[in-house]
Parts: C-alpha cells; structure tokens; sequence
C-alpha cells in the first residue's frame, strides 16, 4: 500500500505532465480529494530530535528508554510512546541483537591479492543432471588474477584422489602458486 504522500505525488505528475484532470488522477491513484490538500498540523518538534540526536552520538549504547529519561531530566516534556516513535524516525536505533562468538572460532587473515597470472588458484565444484537422470560433478580450478580456467575434470564422482591428481598434473604444468 503506497502512501498518501507518494499518491499526492503521482497526482501532481498525472495532472502536470499528462495533462489529466485531478478528479481523474486521484481516481486513477485511488487516493480521495481530500487527502490531496491534507496538511500536518503537528509540531514537528525539531529541537528535541536534534537534542536526541546528539545524545545518542554521544552516548552510543543508550536506547530511546535511556535517552527518554536523560531528556525529562534536561526538562523536556515527552512522553515515552512519542519518543520511541520519534527515535525511529530518527533511525537511532541499534541492531536488536548483538552476533555471538564462539570462542573457538579462529580469526580469518586477510585474504592476499594476486598480483600476476598464476599467483593464486581458486576451485570449487559444480554438479549438473544428465537427461537420464544420472548426475555428474565437475571440479573447476580457475586463476584468480586473470579468470584463465587451468583445469575442469569432470565425473560422476569426484573424490579427493582426483583433486589431488589434477592440482599435481597442473603443478607439473605450471609450477604451483
């Protein structure tokens, strides 16, 4: 469902460019007349969304319930429904839930950059369905620095022996890297 700012919008485009009537347009948009000329009344209350602002730039963890209780302390007067409305239209909020993890994770290094042709390989396995319904596997080895396919060996069942033969096969050729 569109909002009605979007609707107005289109109006003003339909009624602009296409030379449509506005009676037309907003039935064309399925927005009522009315809600063409609508127009906020309430205060936007500029000054408390800057304050707010600055207290969650400042104190970064704080949600809108601690920035709440900071700002009545400071003497605004705001309710807690409103300032969580208003902290979200702000987008101050952090994500809900913080990743866990596992201690016995091990940090990856930084993965180096291949600088020339045969400095790094990469290899993955790709599986595919005959017509008849057999599968077939296919173990591609690819240059990472120009994408040179070094080799595709290609079975119905591809065990570590065959990675083994064809990374050795491409050592001979190539040289490893």
């Amino acid at each position: 469902m569109a909002r009605p700012a979007l609707k107005r919008c289109v109006v003003d485009y339909l009624v602009r460019g296409h030379h449509v009537s506005e009676r037309r347009a907003c039935r064309l948009v399925k927005l009522h007349r009315s809600n063409r000329y609508y127009r906020r009344r309430k205060d936007p209350r500029l000054e408390l969304r800057a304050r707010m602002r600055e207290i969650a730039q400042t104190r970064v963890r704080y949600g809108y319930r601690r920035v709440h209780v900071l700002l009545r302390r400071e003497g605004w007067q705001v309710g807690r429904s409103q300032m969580f409305r208003l902290y979200q239209e702000e987008q101050l909020q952090l994500r809900a839930k913080r990743p866990r993890r596992r201690k016995m994770a091990v940090a990856r290094r930084a993965r180096l950059q291949a600088r020339r042709p045969n400095d790094a390989w990469a290899m993955d396995f790709v599986a595919d369905q005959l017509l008849t319904g057999r599968s077939i596997r296919a173990l591609t080895i690819v240059d990472v620095h120009t994408p040179e396919a070094l080799a595709i060996d290609v079975g119905q069942r591809l065990r570590a022996e065959h990675v083994v033969a064809a990374l050795d096969q491409l050592a001979v050729q190539r040289g490893y890297p």
